[in-house]
C-alpha cells in the first residue's frame, strides 16, 4: 500500500506539466479567437514558467536532504532568478560593448551572478551535498531562464506590423524546448561542484569549480553565438561576393533563400552538440553524487565563511 500511495506523489511533476500545458494551449486559443490583449500576460507567464517549474518539481523529488523544502526551492527559484537577471542586466550594461568577445562576456557574467545568487540563498544550510547542489543550482538557473523567456516573449510580441501572437507563441515554444539544456543545466553543474566540499560554516572553492565556471561560461557563449557562427560557416561554404562585401564593411549579411536550409541545420547541429556536452557533464556529476564519500578537500582550495569570518585557504 505504501508503494502504491507513494507513486502519484513521485509523479506530481508530470501532472503539473500536463495541467499547465493544457492551460497554456487554452490561453493561446482563447487569446487568438477573442483578440483580448488582457490575456497576453497569462499566456506569457504560463508559457515561460511551465517547463522550468516542471523540471524544478522533478528535481525536488530527488533531493538528498530534509533541508531542501518546498519553501527553499520556491525562494531559490524566484529570488535567485530575479537576482540573476537584475545582476546580469546591470553588469552587461556597464561592462560589455559590441566586440568579438561580447558573447564570452555575457556567459561569464550570467554564470557568475547565478552562482552568487545560489551561494547567497543557501549559505545557512547545515548539510551541503553534491546532489542538493545540483538541484538548487538547477532551480536558480531555471528561475533565471523563466524570467528571461518572459522578456523574450514580450519582445517578440511587438512588431512593426503590430502585436504578433504567432511570434510570441513560437518564441515560447522554442525557448520551452531548449530550457532544460540551457541555464538550468549550466547552473546545476556549478551548484553541484560548489556544494561538493562545502560545509555549514564555509563554502569551499576549488580549482575544479573554477574550471567548471569557465567551462559552462564557454558553453553559454557558444550557445548564444551559434547563430553568428552558423552564418559565417554558411557564407564560407556558399557565400556570394555581395555578402562578403557587406561583411567587409561591417554590415549584416543575412542568408539567402537558398542558404537558409544550411544555416538552420548548422545552428541546430551546433546547439545540439553543446547540449550533449552539457548533459554528459551533468550525468557524470550525478553519478558521482550517488557514490559520494566526502573526505579531505583538495589541497588547493579556499574556504569562504557563510558568517562574518574572513576567507581562509585550506
Amino acid at each position: 500500500m505504501s508503494v502504491i500511495a507513494e507513486r502519484p506523489k513521485r509523479r506530481m511533476w508530470l501532472r503539473m506539466f500536463g495541467a499547465g500545458l493544457v492551460l497554456w494551449i487554452l490561453s493561446a486559443l482563447v487569446t487568438y479567437l477573442t483578440g483580448n490583449p488582457n490575456l497576453i500576460p497569462t499566456l506569457v507567464l504560463l508559457g515561460s514558467f511551465l517547463v522550468p517549474v516542471t523540471f524544478v518539481a522533478w528535481a525536488f523529488e530527488r533531493r538528498d536532504s530534509g533541508e531542501i523544502t518546498a519553501e527553499l526551492v520556491f525562494r531559490t527559484f524566484i529570488v535567485g532568478g530575479v537576482l540573476g537577471v537584475l545582476g546580469a542586466s546591470v553588469l552587461e550594461t556597464y561592462l560589455l560593448y559590441p566586440s568579438a568577445w561580447l558573447y564570452v562576456g555575457v556567459g561569464l557574467i550570467e554564470e557568475a551572478v547565478k552562482l552568487a545568487a545560489l551561494a547567497l540563498l543557501t549559505r545557512h544550510l547545515a548539510v551541503k551535498s553534491m546532489r542538493d547542489g545540483l538541484i538548487l543550482g538547477a532551480t536558480v538557473g531555471f528561475g533565471f531562464a523563466a524570467l528571461e523567456s518572459a522578456g523574450y516573449a514580450l519582445t517578440a510580441l511587438f512588431t512593426p506590423q503590430g502585436l504578433s501572437l504567432r511570434d510570441l507563441v513560437t518564441t515560447e515554444l522554442l525557448r520551452g524546448l531548449l530550457a532544460p539544456v540551457g541555464h538550468g543545466l549550466w547552473t546545476a553543474v556549478l551548484g553541484g561542484l560548489l556544494f561538493a566540499w562545502s560545509t555549514r560554516a564555509h563554502f569551499v572553492l576549488t580549482a575544479r569549480l573554477a574550471l567548471a565556471y569557465l567551462g559552462v561560461s564557454l558553453l553559454h557563449a557558444l550557445w548564444d553565438s551559434m547563430s553568428v557562427i552558423s552564418l559565417y560557416v554558411t557564407l564560407l561554404l556558399t557565400g556570394q561576393s555581395w555578402q562578403y562585401e557587406l561583411l567587409a564593411r561591417g554590415l549584416p549579411a543575412a542568408p539567402t533563400g537558398a542558404q537558409v536550409g544550411l544555416y538552420t541545420t548548422l545552428t541546430w547541429v551546433g546547439q545540439g552538440l553543446i547540449a550533449a556536452i552539457g548533459v554528459a557533464w551533468l550525468l557524470v556529476l550525478v553519478a558521482r553524487a550517488r557514490r559520494e564519500r566526502r573526505g579531505t578537500p583538495p589541497a588547493r582550495a579556499y574556504r569562504v565563511a557563510t558568517s562574518r569570518h574572513p576567507a581562509l585557504p585550506l
